[in-house]
C-alpha cells in the first residue's frame, strides 16, 4: 500500500488513495467517512491541478454525492454545480458526462421539491441520452422515467404517463417479462391512470405487476398482500 509517511501531503498519488477509501465507505453505506476522503482527495487536486481539470469534476462530484447521501441537499447543489462548470468548458456538447451532472443536479432539485428546476435539469440530460444512447438502453429508460415522475410530482398526470410509457417500453424491449424493474414500472403507470379515474387500464397495469411479484417473491409477502388488497378495491370501483 502507500506508506503516507514517504509521500509529501499533497501528493496526487494520495488523492487517489483518499478516493478509493471514500468510495468503499459509500458501498458501506457510511456517508460521512465518505465525505471526508472525498474532501481531502477534492483539497490535494484544488492544490496541485489547473482550476479546470476533469479529475476535480469528479472529485466535486464525487463530494457533491456524499452530501446529497447525507441530505446536506445545498452544499451537494454547489458541488455538482462546479462539476458541471468545469465539464462545459472542457467536453464536448453532447458528452454522457455532462447529462450524469444534468440528472445530479436534477435529482437535488427534486429532493427540495424544486420540481420546476429538476425538470429543467431532467429533460437537459434526456436530451442528451437520446442523442448518444441506443434507444434501448436502460439509462434512456431511467431517464424518461425521471421526467415522468416530475410531472407526476406537479400533477401533470397525462404528460407523467406518455413519459413512464416510453420508459416502460424500451424495458420490455431489453428485460425478460418478469424483471422485477418492470413491476416498479407497471406500479407507477397504474398509480397515474388511477389518479386520472381510468380504473380498467390501471387495473391491468396492476395486474401485470402482481404477475411479476408473484413470481418474485413469496405469496404470504406484504407488498404481494397490499396489492391483492389494491386489485380488489379497484374492481369495486369499476
Amino acid at each position: 500500500g502507500i506508506d503516507q509517511k514517504t509521500l509529501p501531503p499533497n501528493d496526487p498519488s494520495l488523492a487517489v488513495f483518499y478516493n478509493n477509501i471514500g468510495s468503499v465507505y459509500v458501498k458501506l453505506g457510511e456517508h460521512s467517512k465518505a465525505l471526508s476522503f472525498y474532501q481531502k482527495a477534492l483539497q490535494i487536486k484544488q492544490e496541485t491541478l489547473a482550476p479546470h481539470h476533469p479529475s476535480l469534476a469528479i472529485s466535486y462530484n464525487n463530494t457533491g454525492s456524499a452530501y446529497k447521501n447525507l441530505g446536506e441537499y445545498l452544499k451537494a447543489l454547489s458541488c455538482y454545480q462546479i462539476a458541471l462548470e468545469i465539464k462545459e468548458k472542457t467536453l464536448p456538447p453532447n458528452h454522457p458526462s455532462l447529462a450524469t451532472s444534468y440528472n445530479n443536479i436534477g435529482e437535488v432539485y427534486r429532493n427540495i421539491g424544486d420540481y420546476s428546476k429538476a425538470l429543467v435539469f431532467y429533460e437537459e440530460a434526456l436530451e442528451i441520452y437520446k442523442k448518444v444512447l441506443l434507444p434501448d438502453h436502460y439509462l434512456l429508460a431511467t431517464s424518461y422515467n425521471n421526467v415522468g415522475t416530475i410531472y407526476m410530482n406537479i400533477g401533470e398526470y397525462s404528460k407523467a404517463i406518455s413519459f413512464y410509457e416510453k420508459s416502460l417500453e424500451i424495458l420490455e424491449k431489453a428485460y425478460p417479462p418478469n424483471y422485477p424493474a418492470l413491476a416498479t414500472s407497471y406500479n407507477s403507470i397504474a398509480c397515474l391512470y388511477y389518479n386520472t379515474g381510468e380504473y380498467l387500464t390501471a387495473l391491468s397495469y396492476m395486474e401485470s405487476t402482481r404477475d411479476i411479484l408473484q413470481h418474485s417473491l413469496p405469496a404470504n409477502h406484504p407488498n404481494v398482500k397490499t396489492l391483492q388488497e389494491n386489485i380488489q378495491l379497484l374492481k369495486q370501483k369499476l
